[in-house]
């Protein structure tokens, strides 16, 4: 998908610090809905949200080829949503680059052992921006 192609404000939109929300689903088809830091590479079209390896949201997307999540940010009437395919990541190099984006967009994150990339590729955006 050319996320690029959606112009500067949407690129703005992503670089700025702004909260999301992550939706995955559980087993029983139920919506689990979380706050998350993320963060988008426009130019590969790949979203990134880092996590420990231990929580619920990583749990469900664990193993398997990909699951369909929601990725959303919100700020006054302008908003995004990205949906795509997620993985979890746990090679130290994906690891470390995710942490340096989250680092710029964000500030630096607590140390955390256990922790893991969900690597969302980015499949449908829409929003006011």
């Amino acid at each position: 998908m050319d996320l690029a192609a959606r112009g500067a404000e949407f690129a703005e939109f992503w670089r700025e610090r702004h909260l999301c929300t992550l939706t995955t689903v559980r087993p029983d088809g139920r919506p689990h809905v979380v706050p998350v830091g993320a963060t988008l590479d426009l130019e590969s079209g790949i979203a990134r949200v880092i996590t420990s390896g231990a929580s619920h949201k990583a749990r469900l997307l664990a193993g398997g080829d990909g699951t369909p999540v929601a990725l959303c940010q919100v700020d006054g009437r302008r908003w995004s949503t990205l949906e795509g395919i997620a993985v979890v990541r746990t090679e130290p190099e994906q690891v470390a680059d995710a942490v340096a984006r989250y680092t710029a967009r964000y500030k630096p994150p607590r140390p955390n052992p256990l922790r893991v990339v969900i690597e969302i590729s980015v499949t449908r955006a829409m929003g006011t921006v």
